[in-house]
C-alpha cells in the first residue's frame, strides 16, 4: 500500500489528508448525533415534572441546561415562564436557543459534502498530473509521478504500467467521495430527525405552561 502512495506521486497525498478529515467528522458527528445525547429522556421528564418553585431555581435550571441540548431548550421555555414573560417574548428567546442548537446539529456536515465533492476533482488532478509526467517523460524529460516511466521508455508495457500507476488517485478520490457522500447523506437525515424531535418537544412543554396558544 505505501509503495503505491509513493509511486502514485504527491497529488496522493492531499486525498490521504482530506479523507483523514472526512473519517474524524464521520465519527464525531456520529457520536454526537446520537438520540440518547441530543434528546435525553431524563432531561425531558425533568423538565415537564418540574413545579413553578423548581423552575425558578438557578441550580435547577443550570442543570438541566448543561444535562443535554434539549435539556438547553426545555430549561429555557421553564425560565421564561417563571420570570412571567409572555409567550411571544419567550418564543423569542426559544427561537435564539433553537438557532444555536439547530448550528450545533449542523456543525461540519458541510464540510463533509465538501469533502465529498473535491474528492474526485482531486482524484482527477492526480491523474491527469501523472499523464502529463508520464508521456512528457517519453519525449525526454523526467517524470517523477510514475517510477516505471522512465527516460525514453518506449515500451508498452512500462506505458501501461505507467498509466495504471497514474489512475490510483481517481480510484482513491472516488473510494473517499463515495462513502463520504453517503456519510453525509445519513447524517443530514439523521441532524433533522434530531432537529423534528426537539421541536415537538419543546412545543408541548410550551404549550402546557402557555395553555393559551
Amino acid at each position: 500500500m505505501y509503495s503505491i502512495l509513493i509511486a502514485a506521486g504527491w497529488p496522493i497525498w492531499p486525498l490521504l489528508a482530506i479523507s483523514i478529515l472526512g473519517l474524524a467528522i464521520l465519527i464525531e458527528r456520529s457520536w454526537y448525533l446520537r438520540k440518547k445525547h441530543i434528546v435525553r429522556k431524563e432531561s425531558i421528564e425533568e423538565a415537564f415534572g418540574a413545579s413553578t418553585e423548581m423552575a425558578k431555581n438557578v441550580e435547577f435550571l443550570a442543570h438541566l441546561s448543561a444535562s443535554s441540548p434539549i435539556g438547553n431548550l426545555l430549561a429555557g421555555v421553564l425560565r421564561e415562564h417563571a420570570l412571567g414573560h409572555s409567550a411571544e417574548a419567550a418564543m423569542e428567546e426559544l427561537q435564539i436557543l433553537a438557532q444555536n442548537l439547530w448550528t450545533k446539529l449542523d456543525r461540519y456536515l458541510g464540510a463533509l459534502a465538501t469533502i465529498a465533492t473535491v474528492a474526485p476533482l482531486l482524484g482527477l488532478f492526480g491523474t491527469v498530473v501523472g499523464m502529463i509526467e508520464i508521456f512528457g517523460s517519453q519525449g525526454g524529460s523526467v517524470g517523477s509521478a510514475v517510477n516505471a516511466a522512465t527516460v525514453g521508455a518506449t515500451n508498452p508495457q512500462q506505458l501501461a504500467h505507467g498509466i495504471s500507476i497514474a489512475l490510483y488517485n481517481t480510484a482513491f478520490g472516488l473510494l473517499i467521495a463515495i462513502p463520504a457522500l453517503a456519510g453525509w447523506r445519513i447524517l443530514r437525515a439523521i441532524a433533522d430527525q434530531r432537529q423534528r424531535e426537539c421541536e415537538e418537544c419543546t412545543r408541548q412543554l410550551f404549550k402546557k405552561l402557555y395553555s393559551e396558544i
